[in-house]
């Protein structure tokens, strides 16, 4: 038995077995090595901690993005306004004084027509109408129903009256003692006993009122006088 060992201590099997011893060596080395650092690792890591959802938790609302503002508008500066001083007009004062009549002149022509039978109270003219023969105090001026009749000149209506022969009638008195009539009008004449009027204002229409001179065709009766006594109205409209 001792021979046995020192023969394998001493030659090729020593050396086999220093390259086991040193074998093993290296790997128990290593093995503590590599081993011993694992479980620092695994100690030094962190631990994670998984919390239970929590049930109806608050959780706030994000609050709203505020809106874009629009940027201040700058005042701009007052523009000046050029103001046109009109002169104050000077207060009318009216008059209320009533309108006179003025003394007979011929302003306007009661109105315009042919004549059917003039002015004659020095001879006797033939009546169609009363088959006679008798003076005509005015001049018949022929018309169509509806034509409306003006005053002659300024003056104060003195009666509108329904005449048995001359029909509506419409008499104004002026100064100077003259007075025009306007006869054969329609029932209803523009005015009335009082009335101020001016020459050119409307009185009436041509009506078909006169019994006495119903035989003619429709016209307008027209006479004026003077303190009474019948005047040519041709002679009084040239005045």
């Amino acid at each position: 038995m001792e021979h046995k060992l020192k023969s394998v201590l001493s030659g090729t099997g020593f050396y086999l077995l220093l390259a086991v011893c040193l074998i093993t060596a290296a790997v128990s080395g290593w093995f503590l090595l590599f081993s011993g650092d694992k479980p620092d690792e695994e100690q030094a890591a962190p631990t994670e901690t998984v919390s239970a959802p929590v049930e109806n938790a608050y959780i706030p609302e994000p609050e709203p993005e505020p809106e874009d503002e629009e940027p201040p508008v700058e005042a701009s500066a007052p523009v000046p306004v050029e103001v046109e001083i009109v002169p104050t007009m000077p207060e009318v004062q009216v008059d209320d004084t009533p309108v006179m009549a003025e003394p007979p002149k011929l302003i306007v022509e009661p109105l315009k027509g042919e004549v059917l039978m003039a002015f004659s109270m020095d001879q006797l003219v033939y009546s169609p109408t009363l088959a006679d023969w008798r003076t005509h105090d005015g001049v018949d001026i022929s018309a169509k129903p509806g034509t409306t009749v003006l005053a002659a000149t300024a003056g104060t209506v003195s009666s509108v009256e329904d005449d048995p022969l001359m029909g509506t009638t419409v008499v104004i008195e002026h100064q100077g003692g003259y007075a025009t009539t306007y006869s054969n009008l329609q029932a209803r004449p523009t005015v009335e006993p009082g009335d101020l009027v001016t020459a050119g204002q409307i009185i009436g229409a041509v009506g078909a009122t006169a019994s006495a001179e119903a035989a003619q065709s429709p016209h307008l009766h027209f006479s004026v006088t003077q303190d009474g006594e019948a005047v040519d109205p041709g002679e009084f409209l040239k005045s």
